[in-house]
């Protein structure tokens, strides 16, 4: 495990020498360009394990992508090797087909914070409540970014992250109303406490998250990747590409829908996404929008 293989994975070519949010941003941004997230292991018949050895391995030197346990875990573990002061917190994710927040902590982040202020830095949820910069953990202030406007609040010690989307064009109308498709503008995404955790805290939610029916995870095969413009998500068959802002408040929203055999090509070409084992897609409605 070293430094100079996980910048040759994410492509930065910037400095190292300084601990802040500048630095910060580009390190993150090239992660989320490069990573996948992604929970296809589950569909290969492989194991998902959270030691970090493991982690690396997937990630940096087999090129695949992971879940928020295995891309924040990453990330964590560059940041404090780069000098930040980091730490690892939990989240509760919203469901927006059932309106509530999960009663499971299943969401790891990392707080990072420099000069006195603190950062939420997450690298692990996809599709478009990906952020693209670090957010400041401030409460009630609208944080714009190129995904849309995200805001934290905080009420009696527990903060939640909402997410404010632009409108949506979408050519093929066949997909107008694909339950993939968030319908709300104003998206409520998680709720954490500042409560530090370790990797200790989420061994039973990874091994739940990957083998109970009642998992989102093993519901779909999902596949997201941040682009420079917008972001790509291949959930079972159906491949999604997402242009931010291509018009002024609107966002270009592409559907396809492939056979079996493009999916291994779609996963190559366009995730950069090589599997040892074969790919069961999978694709169950409900629970999950993009």
């Amino acid at each position: 495990m070293n430094l100079e293989e996980y910048f040759a994975r994410t492509g930065y070519k910037g400095s190292l020498e300084k601990q802040d949010l500048e630095t910060l941003t580009d390190i993150f941004q090239h992660h989320i360009r490069a990573v996948p997230f992604e929970n296809l292991s589950i569909h290969c018949g492989e194991k998902i394990t959270l030691e970090l050895e493991h982690v690396y391995n997937k990630i940096v030197q087999r090129k695949r992508g992971g879940w928020c346990m295995e891309n924040n875990q990453l990330l964590g573990w560059v940041l404090k090797c780069l000098g930040y002061d980091t730490s690892f917190l939990g989240a509760y994710v919203f469901n927006p087909h059932q309106n509530t927040y999960a009663t499971i902590m299943t969401h790891l982040l990392v707080k990072v914070v420099i000069d006195g202020k603190a950062y939420i830095v997450d690298g692990g949820f996809g599709v478009s409540y990906q952020m693209w910069q670090p957010m400041e953990l401030v409460s009630g202030k609208d944080q714009p970014q190129a995904p849309g406007v995200f805001r934290f609040t905080e009420k009696n010690a527990v903060w939640y992250l909402e997410k404010m989307r632009r409108k949506q064009c979408i050519p093929n109308q066949n997909f107008s109303n694909s339950d993939l498709l968030e319908k709300k503008e104003c998206r409520k995404v998680y709720m954490f406490s500042l409560e530090p955790r370790t990797v200790e805290d989420f061994r039973f939610q990874c091994t739940y998250l990957q083998t109970s029916p009642d998992s989102l995870f093993t519901k779909k095969s999902i596949c997201t990747l941040q682009t420079t413009k917008g972001f790509r998500a291949l959930i079972g068959w159906t491949f999604t590409e997402t242009t931010y802002n291509y018009k002024e408040n609107m966002d270009l929203v592409e559907f396809v829908t492939l056979e079996d055999e493009e999916v291994e090509k779609t996963l190559k070409e366009k995730f950069n996404i090589t599997l040892d084992r074969k790919l069961v897609p999978i694709n169950v409605k409900g629970s999950y929008t993009i």
